[in-house]
């Protein structure tokens, strides 16, 4: 668990597994990542069908972005989870897949079904905003 960022969780809101807030040290350096997508090292997408796998990937391209920037998951202050279906259950499935990634950072997040992703056969984007403390 990162000491800096402060997850607020709502003793007044309905119970659920992220918190409602973060609130981020004055003196640490914001990060703002492009949505990690689900590509593999050639830049295709694969699993085209499984969201989860999908969405695993998208956790492990975004720790790589986070990494060369000095920073780790538990930096991460910010997520949005965008999932091309209409169906709740697909929704479902990319969320507890990106929420077992985060662990027990459970970091607010919006989960949002969209029509469609900027890759071919594309299920599955993560955005994030980070925050690190400045040196």
């Amino acid at each position: 668990m990162n000491k800096h960022i402060k997850l607020i969780h709502s003793k007044e809101l309905a119970s659920v597994d992220y918190a409602y807030a973060s609130q981020v040290p004055r003196d640490s350096e914001i990060l703002f990542l492009a949505g990690a997508c689900p590509l593999d090292p050639n830049g295709k997408v694969p699993a085209i069908s499984n969201v989860e796998e999908q969405a695993k990937l998208c956790v492990e391209n975004m720790k790589m972005a986070l990494k060369e920037c000095g920073a780790t998951i538990t930096d991460v202050a910010y997520t949005r989870v965008l999932v091309a279906s209409t169906n709740r259950a697909h929704l479902v499935a990319a969320w507890d897949a990106v929420r077992e990634e985060f662990g027990d950072h459970d970091v607010p997040s919006t989960l949002s079904g969209v029509t469609v992703l900027g890759y071919p056969n594309q299920l599955v984007e993560v955005e994030a905003v980070a925050a690190v403390r400045e040196k």
